[in-house]
């Protein structure tokens, strides 16, 4: 839900009153959690990603793969893992695991970057960083991966034009 923050008061017991201001008619939710302990998170409001980024980012993911050879979800976990958003719990801190070393991690979970790898009890174990899937991306995370792509593409030697860009030239060239 959007919304804006109104105003901030400080009661004589020194607890702090927020006021916020919210796009749509919230007066069924407030009835119903009036009298509720909560939990309550406020940020700064990102667009998430657009349907048209991620059918980009997929055209540059298949001309890479087609380019490099492998498949199109193996070029698109090394983009994320190079480019896209580390993974954050609620308490903002980054997301990782360790699993044995004798696992395959891309038959759990495809946008890991290895960081380190310790020997515990005599066993060696993988750590690992967790990465957003696309699209849990905001419209800035997917920017970046976006130009991740594009500056990959660029050094394959790849168009990386978007079909729209490319008929503006197309109308631009006739009109010369």
């Amino acid at each position: 839900m959007r919304g804006r923050l109104v105003d901030l008061t400080i009661g004589l017991n020194r607890k702090q009153r927020i006021t916020v201001e919210v796009d749509r008619d919230y007066r069924e939710d407030y009835e119903r959690l009036k009298d509720a302990e909560l939990d309550i998170e406020i940020k700064k409001h990102r667009e998430k990603r657009s349907k048209s980024a991620n059918a980009y980012l997929h055209v540059l993911v298949n001309k890479i793969a087609a380019e490099r050879g492998g498949s199109d979800e193996a070029i698109k976990a090394s983009l994320v893992v190079e480019y896209g958003a580390l993974a954050k719990d609620a308490d903002g801190l980054t997301v990782g695991f360790k699993l044995p070393a004798s696992v395959d991690v891309s038959t759990i979970y495809p946008y890991v970057k290895c960081f380190d790898t310790r020997v515990e009890n005599g066993k060696m174990f993988k750590c690992y960083l967790v990465y957003k899937q696309t699209h849990l991306m905001d419209s800035k995370e997917m920017a970046r991966l976006i130009d991740g792509a594009i500056e990959v593409a660029k050094e394959l030697g790849i168009e990386t034009d978007t079909p729209e860009q490319l008929a503006r030239y197309k109308e631009d060239w006739n009109k010369e």
